[in-house]
């Protein structure tokens, strides 16, 4: 059980953590959290958030914790307004708004080896997209050699509802922003790399950005790709 003294250091930590990703600014690495944690208000605690958690809360509410559904905050930041700003340590995926706000929306993130840095662009935007696993997925997971030539879209597919195909340049990069058919892993490290979003919020996330808007995906520990 934490003192009152380790909750309000865990706590400043998160506030300087939040603070410098909402300047859009990455300075290296900060102190790591072992895992995903969420705010218990019965218990005014920090609390350990994993993927058995994450089943059971699902499981009791029909929908993520409350810091990861969709909601406006207060955000400063130098970027523009319709930048998407990704936090992949608190699981945060921000819209940047007018006036100092952005819509945030939860995600689900690569899993330790599958993290990534970087700055990019979106390419293309598709409405229930056909997934098509990379060759190297292909190579390592069973479950995805067996649509190495497509899995046409539906509620089960992997890319969920919409997704955003992040470019580098005209080069796709193969990651996408996209949907899920496992709404549960909202907020965890379960990705191969791509960032993954309820179904109802990516749909709402691809009627507001348009082609050619920016991405800045900021996650400690991850490889870097280009530009952060």
């Amino acid at each position: 059980m934490r003192t009152r003294n380790g909750l309000s250091k865990a706590k400043k930590a998160r506030k300087l953590a939040v603070a410098l990703i909402a300047a859009g600014v990455c300075i290296g690495p900060l102190a790591a959290w072992a895992q995903t944690q969420i705010y218990d208000s019965k218990t005014h605690t920090w609390v350990n958030y994993d993927k058995k958690k994450a089943r059971q809360y699902y499981a009791r509410n029909n929908q993520a914790p409350e810091a990861f559904r969709m909601q406006t905050v207060t955000f400063r930041t130098a970027e523009p307004p319709g930048t998407i700003i990704i936090d992949g340590n608190q699981h945060f995926l921000y819209l940047v708004q007018p006036g100092g706000q952005a819509i945030r929306y939860g995600i689900g993130v690569g899993r330790e080896g599958f993290g990534w840095a970087g700055i990019v662009r979106v390419g293309r935007t598709a409405e229930w997209p056909v997934w098509t696993p990379p060759a190297e997925m292909v190579a390592r997971d069973p479950n995805a050699a067996k649509w190495a030539a497509g899995m046409p879209g539906g509620p089960e597919n992997p890319l969920g509802a919409r997704a955003l195909y992040l470019y580098e340049g005209d080069q796709d990069t193969i990651y996408r922003i996209h949907g899920t058919a496992e709404p549960w892993t909202i907020g965890l490290d379960v990705s191969s790399g791509c960032i993954r979003m309820n179904n109802n919020d990516i749909v709402d996330l691809a009627s507001r950005i348009k082609i050619g808007a920016k991405v800045i995906v900021l996650m400690q520990g991850a490889a870097l790709y280009k530009g952060v």
